[in-house]
C-alpha cells in the first residue's frame, strides 16, 4: 500500500517539469546542478576556516619563535644550533614582586603581569629585539640574532631599556594605584649559542657564559637602574650617543670583581625607536572572527534540506568546488562527467524513458 504506482509516479514527474517537456535525465542533471551551487557556500566556509585555523597555528609558533627560524620549521626543514660571536642580552626583574604577590589575589597578580608585559611587548615592538622567555617576574631579551645587525646590538638594547625603564616610572599597579613599580634591569654583551630545544613546545633558548653574565647584571643591580657590563660599554662606545656613569667595582659569581657601569640617558646618534601600526601589534590568537547574518542565514537554511546534505554532488566548472577537485586530479573532471551523462541520456532515450 505504501508503494506507488507508475501512475502516481509519472503524475509527479509531470508536476517537476512545470509544464515542460523535458527528459528525466534533464531534471536529474538541473538538480545536481542545484546541489552543487547550494553546497558552494558551505565548502568555501570550510575552506576558509581551515585555512584560518593553520594561521593561527602558524601566528603562534611565530610567537614563540622568531621568525626565519619558524618559516624553516613550517616548510619542513630543520634548524641547526648556530653560534653568535656578538649579541646583548636584557634581563630585567620586579623588586619585591614575590611581597606584591603574597599580598594580593592570584587573579590580581595574573592582571598585573599581563598588563605590565602587555605594555612592554609594544615597547619592544619598534627595536630590533626578539623576546626569548618572561618566566614570573624576569623578562628576557636579546638583539643580534637569529639576524645579525652588525654593532646595532648593544644600541637596540640600550634604547629599549630606557624606553621601558620610563614606562615603569609612569607605570601605577592595577590593584594598588598608590605603589610605584621598581625595576631592575641588567645588559651584557657577547657571544652565545642559540638553538630550537624541545618537541611538544619548542622554544628558541640561548646558551653560553653571556646568558649567566646578563642575568648577574641584573640580580646585581638596583631599582631604576639600567646595570650593564664593561663589554656592552665598549660596544655602546663604539656605535655612540648613550651617557654612561662607572658604578664601581661589583663582585659578580664566577667572575670575581668587576667594573660597571649605569646607562643613564641617550644623546643624539642613538637607536631611535621605530614607529609600529597598530595592525603589526600581536592581538590574541583565540578569538573566533563573527560570522555575518548572510553567511549564518545561508548555511541554515542549507542545513534545513537533508536530500541536499546526503547527495552526490557533481563538480561544475569555474567554481571553488570545481577547482578543489582539478586540484586533486588534473584530468578534465567536467568533461569526463558530461561525456558519461551524455551516454546515460543516450540509454535512456533509447528506452524511452
Amino acid at each position: 500500500d505504501i508503494r506507488p504506482d507508475f501512475r502516481s509516479i509519472r503524475n509527479r514527474l509531470k508536476g517537476m517539469r512545470e509544464g515542460k517537456h523535458r527528459n528525466i535525465m534533464d531534471l536529474m542533471i538541473d538538480m545536481m546542478v542545484k546541489y552543487a551551487t547550494n553546497l558552494e557556500g558551505l565548502v568555501d566556509q570550510r575552506t576558509k576556516e581551515v585555512h584560518e585555523e593553520k594561521r593561527k597555528t602558524e601566528d603562534l609558533l611565530h610567537r614563540m619563535l622568531p621568525a626565519p627560524v619558524a618559516k624553516r620549521l613550517t616548510s619542513g626543514f630543520g634548524v641547526e644550533p648556530e653560534s653568535f660571536s656578538l649579541v646583548t642580552i636584557y634581563f630585567s626583574d620586579i623588586v619585591g614582586f614575590t611581597a606584591l604577590s603574597a599580598s594580593s589575589t592570584p587573579l590580581e597578580v595574573v592582571n598585573f603581569l599581563n598588563d605590565l608585559y602587555t605594555r612592554f611587548d609594544r615597547i619592544i615592538k619598534g627595536y630590533d629585539v626578539y623576546k626569548v622567555e618572561t618566566i614570573g617576574d624576569a623578562y628576557m631579551v636579546v638583539s643580534g640574532l637569529p639576524i645579525r645587525n652588525g654593532n646595532r646590538h648593544a644600541g637596540e638594547i640600550a634604547s629599549m631599556s630606557l624606553d621601558l625603564l620610563n614606562a615603569v616610572k609612569n607605570y601605577r599597579v592595577i590593584h594598588r594605584p598608590d605603589e610605584t613599580l621598581q625595576l631592575r634591569i641588567g645588559v651584557h654583551t657577547g657571544p652565545v649559542v642559540a638553538g630550537v630545544v624541545g618537541l611538544t613546545m619548542p622554544r628558541y633558548c640561548l646558551f653560553g657564559d653571556t646568558v649567566n653574565t646578563a642575568s648577574r647584571m641584573e640580580s646585581n643591580g638596583l631599582p631604576l637602574k639600567i646595570h650593564i657590563s664593561p663589554q656592552c660599554k665598549a660596544a655602546l662606545e663604539e656605535i655612540g650617543g648613550y651617557k654612561v656613569e662607572p658604578r664601581g667595582e661589583v663582585e659578580l659569581k664566577g667572575k670575581g670583581r668587576v667594573m660597571t657601569y649605569w646607562l643613564v640617558g641617550a644623546t643624539k646618534g642613538a637607536v631611535e625607536r621605530r614607529e609600529v601600526d597598530d595592525l603589526d601589534v600581536d592581538h590574541p590568537l583565540f578569538c573566533r572572527p563573527r560570522r555575518s547574518p548572510k553567511v549564518l542565514g545561508g548555511i541554515d537554511s542549507r542545513r534545513q534540506s537533508s536530500a541536499m546534505r546526503s547527495a552526490s554532488v557533481a563538480p561544475v566548472a569555474a567554481t571553488p568546488l570545481y577547482r578543489l577537485a582539478h586540484s586533486l586530479d588534473p584530468l578534465p573532471l567536467t568533461a569526463k562527467f558530461r561525456k558519461n551523462m551524455m551516454r546515460s541520456y543516450s540509454s535512456l532515450r533509447t528506452f524511452n524513458v
